[in-house]
């Protein structure tokens, strides 16, 4: 059991280095190339800058596209204190407002604007949207100009789709749609129709 001649059968084999282990040796032949020195600058324009700023490829493009229209018909504009001004009066006022429990003409919070943009659909005479205006503090110049690109959501008519999911949850589907009153009787004044 524990004989000499066993021993060596339990051995287990000694880590082989490779071949290639070694073989590489740094010498004067695996140094970097030598770059040539960068130019330094310089305080006068010698040969070599003069040789460096020729573009012939960018002058033939500067020739093609030829003389700068220089437009003359410009305004001055002065902003340095003419800028601050108004800017301090800006927040001045809009602090004003802020604090004022009074509201704000042609200014309104997001909810009332929600209140009067779903109340306009609704208006079919020239008169309603008037009153409508008069009555949520807005010109009605204004709230046409605001209605050509802002609306509330709605929903199409007859658009209602319910589906029953896997997990047993109603889901109910509507297709949103545009609902302009100028369709219902009220001129568009850009178009006076």
């Amino acid at each position: 059991m524990g004989g000499a001649a066993s021993k060596p059968a339990r051995q287990l084999p000694k880590a082989v280095k490779p071949s290639w282990t070694g073989a590489r040796t740094s010498g004067p032949h695996d140094a970097q190339p030598q770059r040539p020195p960068l130019p330094r600058a310089s305080e006068t324009k010698d040969e070599a800058i003069e040789r460096d700023s020729k573009d012939p490829q960018f002058l033939a493009n500067l020739n093609r596209l030829g003389p700068v229209a220089v437009d003359h018909h410009m305004r001055t504009v002065r902003l340095a204190a003419d800028s601050a001004s108004q800017t301090f009066q800006t927040r001045l006022q809009s602090e004003v407002e802020a604090r004022s429990s009074r509201p704000t003409h042609n200014h309104l919070l997001p909810s009332s604007l929600t209140e009067l943009l779903d109340e306009r659909k609704a208006v079919t005479k020239r008169s309603e949207l008037e009153d409508l205006a008069n009555r949520y503090g807005i010109d009605v110049a204004r709230l046409e100009s605001l209605a050509r690109f802002v609306n509330t959501p709605s929903i199409q008519q007859d658009s209602m789709i319910k589906t029953m999911g896997e997990d047993g949850v109603e889901r109910v589907t509507v297709i949103a749609a545009w609902i302009d009153p100028a369709k219902a009787g009220i001129p568009d004044p850009a178009t006076g129709r």
